[in-house]
């Protein structure tokens, strides 16, 4: 009679625990559904788990002063420089050397983009060393503060993994094979929320140990070779061929540009002279022709 009440407790228990979650939020769903359980196996009522109240501590640490701060810190650099890819090798030599290594990177002829990640207590050493292998054209850093993050990951992290261990400990207690697939169903759905919130907090913890560097690189044009000065009879030949050219050149654009207004002007000039001499030549030659016919 006694283990079948117990039983029939735990089946009202999950339901009511099951129909809690539906409403709740995921975190909130998941204390409340547990709480049943517990009131069912321990006859008491619902205490609230030490997770819980740990995590209420750790938010007000969190924002006390002389609390290790987690911090995410990223940098930007663009150089620019004669040869590319030596750039990109020193770039890895000093990456590797810090400790860190290259992540994502696109390199080309003519330029370059990098992602570096280096450890965050070597982060200013190792923007200094990439500072100096060309020109610097830009280089910005930024800092976020994450420790309350942290701190409330940590906190939801430690409850759900009690309410795991409570939900487990209910399985192993269940007696027939309905109680049993209703208690597996919540343990996995309360073990894929812990996982998802242990790789949030995996990635952040990466973020605060391995600061992030942005390196861009760009290729500056090669400056041009130096001639020698020549000397003696060949240089001065080449000046004064060069002063004969720039007087050539000079003349001929004087030339171009008086040429328009010598065609205007030159040849109605021209035609008026012609004119006038034929008019000037005619009377004299009739004059002197009766002249020549007289005995």
């Amino acid at each position: 009679m006694n283990r079948r009440l117990v039983g029939l407790g735990l089946v009202l228990g999950v339901a009511l625990g099951l129909a809690t979650a539906c409403t709740g939020s995921s975190g909130t769903s998941a204390d409340s559904a547990a709480m049943p359980y517990e009131a069912e196996s321990s006859g008491g009522g619902q205490p609230k788990s030490a997770g819980d109240k740990g995590g209420a501590a750790e938010d007000q640490d969190a924002g006390q002063p002389g609390v290790d701060r987690s911090l995410v810190r990223t940098a930007t650099i663009e150089l620019a420089g004669a040869d590319v890819g030596e750039i990109v090798d020193r770039a890895h030599d000093v990456a590797a050397t810090e400790g860190g290594y290259t992540g994502r990177e696109d390199v080309r002829a003519e330029s370059a983009t990098l992602t570096l990640r280096v450890p965050a207590d070597r982060f200013d050493q190792a923007l200094d060393k990439l500072s100096d292998l060309g020109e610097v054209i830009n280089r910005s850093q930024s800092t976020e503060d994450v420790t309350e993050k942290a701190v409330d990951l940590d906190s939801r992290v430690a409850t759900q993994r009690a309410s795991v261990d409570r939900v487990r400990a209910l399985l192993a207690k269940a007696s027939t094979v309905d109680e049993i697939v209703r208690i597996e169903q919540e343990l996995t759905t309360r073990e894929s929320d812990l996982e998802s919130l242990e790789q949030r907090r995996q990635a952040l913890a990466g973020q605060v140990a391995m600061s992030t560097v942005s390196l861009k690189v760009g290729k500056t044009a090669a400056p041009p070779p130096r001639q020698e000065e020549a000397s003696g009879f060949l240089a001065g030949l080449s000046a004064g061929w060069g002063a004969f050219l720039d007087a050539g050149a000079v003349t001929l654009r004087i030339v171009g540009a008086l040429l328009p207004f010598l065609l205007l002007l030159g040849v109605p000039a021209v035609l008026a002279l012609r004119w006038w001499r034929r008019r000037r030549t005619t009377p004299t030659t009739a004059t002197t022709a009766p002249a020549a016919q007289q005995p």
